[in-house]
């Protein structure tokens, strides 16, 4: 930030303010004319990151599905190599004992199939339901991504409308803005940030500071007339001006922020 290198007069404060507020009230109409559609593209941008991590966990889950499916046929055909080994060795027995141990055997096998088929069914139904929410959920992404589409080629049609003037007026303000001892212009950006509309630099209208239906007391007027201290509204908190100096330097920054 530059360096003030003489004292400036308080008058010449106030007109360096209200030529800032003039250039920053622009910069906020341009961004105003965004409206929501910056807050609109965050959040579309967010929901659709939630919904393609939620897809992604189904899409795991459904592998994860088909790797125990693999694992439950390894089974059932590790089951049906024995049931076929302990068939052919039924054929060669010496005697009943070992033939109905060699059928436990089967059978043993024949149930350790049956349940791999009943986990391969229940493991199916679950791949089936799981697919089913990651379609429909594809499709939101879907439907998202083409509204996230058409609203980022909104606002950055809207952004190079007005790209140009807004680089010249941030660089006019922070132009502007040097020109003010560093103080003063951190009371005015304060001011600036808790007020709804943007301004910390007011004139009067009607007795009143511009947006407030508080009257400043006659004799206060006069002192705002006087430009010879820095004077803050005590209802609004704004820094006041006169109509003059108001009208004044209006008419010359039309010059400044031309575009």
């Amino acid at each position: 930030m530059a360096k003030k290198t003489t004292e400036i007069s308080v008058e010449e404060k106030l007109r360096a303010l209200y030529d800032l507020q003039i250039i920053d009230s622009r910069l906020d109409e341009i961004r105003n004319t965004r409206g929501e559609l910056p807050i609109e593209v965050e959040d579309l941008e967010i929901e659709i990151e939630g919904l393609q991590t939620r897809a992604e966990k189904y899409e795991t889950e459904v592998k994860e599905q088909n790797t125990e499916i693999g694992i439950k046929n390894e089974v059932i055909n590790h089951a049906n190599s024995l049931i076929e080994k302990y068939k052919a060795q039924q054929d060669n027995v010496r005697n009943n004992k070992e033939f109905e141990s060699l059928a436990k055997e089967i059978e043993y096998q024949e149930l350790e199939i049956q349940l791999a088929e009943k986990r391969i069914k229940e493991h199916n139904a679950k791949i089936g339901q799981k697919n089913e929410t990651l379609e429909e959920l594809k499709s939101k992404i879907e439907d998202l991504q083409s509204h996230l589409k058409f609203k980022k080629e909104e606002l950055d049609g809207l952004i190079a409308e007005t790209q140009k003037e807004e680089e010249y007026l941030v660089s006019k303000s922070e132009e502007f803005a040097a020109k003010i001892d560093e103080r003063l212009l951190k009371s005015y950006q304060r001011i600036r940030e808790n007020s709804a509309n943007g301004l910390a630099v007011v004139g009067l209208e009607r007795g009143a500071p511009k947006g407030s239906f508080f009257m400043v007391p006659p004799q206060k007027q006069m002192e705002i007339a006087q430009r010879k201290k820095i004077i803050i509204d005590e209802h609004s908190g704004k820094i006041l001006v006169d109509d003059d100096l108001v009208n004044e330097e209006t008419e010359k920054m039309k010059d400044v922020i031309k575009f």
